[in-house]
């Protein structure tokens, strides 16, 4: 069904388009757009990034999801302690510090689940998602891993750090908070209802799949929200917190939220799939000093900034994951405590 277009009355943000077929042939100049996208913006378009197939059959693989009964999908709901992975029921987390519920349910799935499967690491997930693990939801993480992986080893050496160094902190053989996410957001809702409020990403890299509108930007320096228009064929991408304080800042891990669809597209429920890369559960974030110049001298330029957490990826995911929860709340501290490098 051919969606109603994005309207052309609304504050868009322009993002780069990246080739990611030229990225992989090592071109120079690609590699430059790359480099500067994730510094000045931390988002960008990505083309040519052959996982279009994969992704279809992942949103017929939530949708079928969705249609189960919410009873049924609550047996798998990821709960209030800080956990990711499975079912998130709409109006279970806040949006904002005032404590407004959200608007959207979702499935994650563990690329640590999806890829052992029928092993289990983390936990099980509802029988549509595991009559599709093997042809549908491991195909389309493999391949996110292997886009993702590769812009890695391209920032990793525009960094200046020692050959491999990002990806060895993304390990294979180490389980992480990585995950694939299906999300529904139904019509229906006032524009000022919010379906994800503000934040900045928890891990590394995401990579986007999405038809309507409905995803906002804060660029630097802006004080009015900005939509990004959906490309037919261009996934988006960007800077999660973990890339932005393993480098020292250089790497910009942006705010963003996503709020209705506007116009006509409004009246239609709004999916999307997204593709989290996070650091192996016991790396502690913090700006890699010691392993590039060029990061030391951005985390020198910058004293007012905190590049040493203190918290490993699991800790860090797992604060951010579990004070959004609003069975967590207890006042507007409750939103701060889930903040990441938006805090600073």
């Amino acid at each position: 069904m051919l969606s109603p277009p994005f309207p052309d009355d609304v504050p868009t943000h322009p993002l780069l388009i990246i080739d990611y077929q030229l990225l992989q042939e090592g071109d120079t100049a690609e590699t430059e757009r790359l480099w500067e996208a994730a510094r000045k913006l931390g988002f960008w378009y990505l083309k040519n990034h052959g996982v279009e197939e994969e992704a279809s059959r992942m949103f017929d693989m939530g949708e079928e999801t969705m249609r189960l009964p919410l009873e049924e999908k609550m047996k798998y709901e990821r709960g209030d302690d800080g956990r990711s992975f499975g079912y998130k029921a709409a109006g279970s987390s806040a949006v904002d510090a005032s404590g407004r519920q959200d608007t959207i349910e979702y499935i994650n799935v563990s690329k640590d689940d999806a890829l052992a499967y029928p092993n289990v690491i983390h936990r099980t997930y509802p029988s549509a998602a595991n009559d599709r693990m093997e042809s549908t939801i491991a195909p389309f993480i493999t391949k996110s891993v292997q886009v993702n992986d590769t812009i890695l080893e391209i920032l990793n050496d525009k960094l200046g750090l020692p050959k491999g160094m990002l990806t060895n902190l993304h390990p294979k053989d180490e389980y992480s908070g990585s995950e694939a996410r299906i999300t529904k957001n139904p019509p229906g809702y006032a524009s000022d209802r919010m379906a994800i409020g503000a934040h900045t990403d928890f891990g590394s890299l995401s990579f986007l799949h999405n038809r309507l509108g409905g995803l906002q930007v804060l660029p630097p320096g802006y004080k009015e929200w900005q939509y990004v228009k959906p490309i037919p064929g261009h996934a988006i991408c960007n800077i999660g917190d973990a890339l932005s304080l393993f480098s020292g800042g250089i790497l910009r891990s942006n705010l963003h939220r996503v709020v209705p669809p506007p116009g006509p597209q409004s009246y239609l429920d709004r999916w999307s799939l997204v593709f989290f890369t996070r650091p192996g559960n016991s790396v502690v974030l913090r700006a890699l000093v010691e392993d590039s110049p060029l990061i030391a001298e951005a985390a020198r330029n910058a004293p007012e900034k905190n590049f040493e957490s203190g918290e490993t990826a699991k800790e860090w995911f797992t604060r951010r994951v579990k004070y959004r929860r609003l069975n967590n709340r207890v006042g507007p501290e409750t939103w701060k405590a889930g903040m990441g490098t938006e805090n600073e």
